[in-house]
């Protein structure tokens, strides 16, 4: 348990370095278009379709991290009414279903960016479309992985019948 917690810890500590990078440079384009707009009547032609695929990027980074912590979107009315070992075994069982879910998403993603690269074109910067969207099959990816991380824990917690410690 000890390894896969750190690994996903260490995958958490690359995701938060990249959302804040991201969330960075979108601060700084988005004022800087501002100004440039504002004050001189200009702007930056591709400062806009890159804003955009950032917020994509940044989504996903904080998807991810937030399926490292358990606190992605889920329906826990149901869990509220089941004992503690009722709680993780159902736990482990939707994590391994989201885990599948999202990897036949990150496989249909896959799928998408192969057309993208074949199809040619530029989102701005000469960056080819299929690179900014490479965050969609490494993105479903991130989160398959993370899944697959949590299900040993809940798994264990579910044969003990014990909360042990951080969940």
């Amino acid at each position: 348990m000890k390894v896969l917690r750190a690994i996903d810890s260490a995958l958490v500590r690359v995701e938060t370095v990249l959302l804040v990078t991201f969330l960075g440079v979108m601060v700084v384009l988005s004022f800087a278009q501002v100004v440039l707009r504002n004050v001189f009547g200009t702007g930056l032609l591709w400062a806009d379709p890159l804003v955009r695929h950032l917020v994509l990027w940044a989504g996903f980074m904080g998807a991810a991290m937030a399926t490292s912590t358990d606190r992605h979107i889920s329906i826990d009315a149901f869990n509220k009414f089941l004992p503690e070992r009722g709680r993780h075994t159902v736990h482990a069982l939707t994590s391994l279903f989201a885990a599948a879910a999202c990897w036949f998403l990150a496989l249909a993603a896959w799928t998408f960016i192969q057309d993208e690269r074949a199809a040619g074109g530029e989102i701005a910067l000469a960056i080819p479309s299929w690179v900014a969207l490479l965050i969609l099959p490494a993105g479903y990816f991130l989160l398959t992985l993370h899944f697959l991380l949590r299900v040993p824990d809940h798994a264990a917690r579910a044969l003990r019948g014990s909360s042990g410690g951080d969940s």
